[in-house]
């Protein structure tokens, strides 16, 4: 597997089959590992075709298996990176951490995508909003 990053909060690796598999680790690993679990799950019911498809979720090791979206951007336009992280909201879902980090490029079909969910806000939930995104004195 290559390793794509490995930082107190997890550990993200690709494997020879192309699928990302992603260990939560850190402050609240078991709370951030639920959450991305529910945003995938969310934006898959809602058709939303340019973020990571959840294929595995194994809560005992706080990992999850997804597809692969594609490379990392380097650059990317800012009123881009702004339409796409807006787009998901169509979706029912805020990205809470609007980084060009968390844009990839998936060269099978020239779309730019999104990863890492952990702190998104589910706009449409039926409990309404659901986020785990830090407070600003947090």
């Amino acid at each position: 597997m290559q390793q794509m990053k490995d930082t107190a909060r997890a550990s993200v690796r690709i494997g020879y089959d192309g699928r990302v598999h992603k260990i939560f680790r850190g402050s609240m690993a078991k709370e951030r590992f639920e959450h991305e679990v529910k945003v995938l799950r969310h934006l898959e019911e809602r058709g939303c075709d340019f973020v990571p498809r959840l294929l595995e979720a194994d809560p005992d090791q706080l990992k999850i298996v997804t597809t692969n979206c594609g490379t990392r951007v380097e650059q990317l336009n800012p009123e881009r990176q702004k339409e796409l992280f807006a787009e998901v909201e169509k979706f029912g879902v805020r990205h809470e951490d609007r980084e060009l980090r968390n844009v990839t490029y998936r060269h099978s079909d020239g779309r730019f995508c999104l990863i890492d969910f952990e702190f998104a806000t589910i706009l449409d939930g039926p409990d309404g909003p659901i986020s785990l995104k830090p407070s600003p004195t947090s």
